[in-house]
């Protein structure tokens, strides 16, 4: 690799621009979505069920099911939130020891523990508090959007997962035909943002969706984050979409395990 090159896969990757309407500067992204879901934690569920259009528990547990995980395996759920992808991961690995939970928002940390026995840690996705080589593989539900540098958080991911381990991070994305983005902007822009205050959401209800759908507009494009996968040292990346809106991005750490 060039020495360009190389400079180029160690490069900052932002998910989306600074967005002044919520924060005004880089440093300030992760205090503001800490705030953002601790504020909205204890309702986040009933918000989850307006904008999840389907993609509820059969979904996260297919996509797990079809990246691979099984008994046996360690996992490592980041941005775990109130539990939605842990619990089904817990179905699947067959014992919540062998699941590890990690938030940013201790709000919503408290609010998995209600319904979790799992270990659960408070932490970055760009500075995991694991050992090297520990888990075997790494979920991160709709939460891509929220981290300041893909590249690091890709390294971390990479650095925590045994030799053979995988990655998923199922996500929504701004869709690629103008009648599903006019639909979705209109439904995820204005309607769920109204409806989460109108349903006991309040203010941060409604503020949490807005800015949901406004970093869906404004990611970087699925390019970008399959590149920067691979910069992390991931192979088999892919990236699979779903109805134009729905895609999940995988790959996985060279080496021996899991056959």
């Amino acid at each position: 690799m060039s020495n360009d090159r190389k400079r180029s896969a160690a490069e900052p990757v932002e998910p989306h621009p600074v967005m002044p309407d919520y924060y005004g500067r880089k440093t300030q992204r992760a205090g503001f979505v800490r705030h953002l879901f601790n504020e909205t934690a204890h309702h986040y569920d009933r918000i989850n069920r307006l904008f999840s259009m389907g993609s509820g528990a059969w979904y996260r547990r297919h996509c797990l099911r079809r990246a691979g995980l099984r008994p046996g395996m360690r996992l490592l759920d980041v941005a775990v939130g109130t539990g939605l992808v842990a619990r089904q991961a817990v179905g699947l690995c067959g014992s919540g020891a062998d699941v590890i939970g990690l938030d940013l928002s201790e709000s919503m940390l408290a609010q998995a523990r209600r319904s979790l026995d799992i270990p659960l840690i408070q932490g970055l996705a760009e500075d995991l508090p694991l050992a090297d080589a520990s888990v075997d593989f790494i979920t991160m539900g709709y939460a891509l959007r929220h981290v300041a540098d893909l590249t690091a958080t890709f390294r971390e991911f990479h650095r925590v997962l045994r030799p053979g381990g995988t990655v998923l991070l199922l996500e929504i994305s701004r869709p690629t035909r103008p009648m599903t983005r006019h639909a979705m902007s209109a439904y995820l822009g204005w309607a769920v943002p109204l409806l989460s205050r109108l349903t006991g959401g309040g203010a941060s209800g409604r503020t949490l969706m807005r800015y949901y759908w406004e970093t869906i507009d404004r990611c970087v494009a699925p390019e970008v984050i399959t590149q920067a996968m691979t910069h992390a040292g991931f192979a088999q990346v892919r990236c699979d979409a779903e109805f134009d809106l729905f895609r999940n991005y995988s790959g996985r750490k060279d080496g021996s395990g899991f056959s």
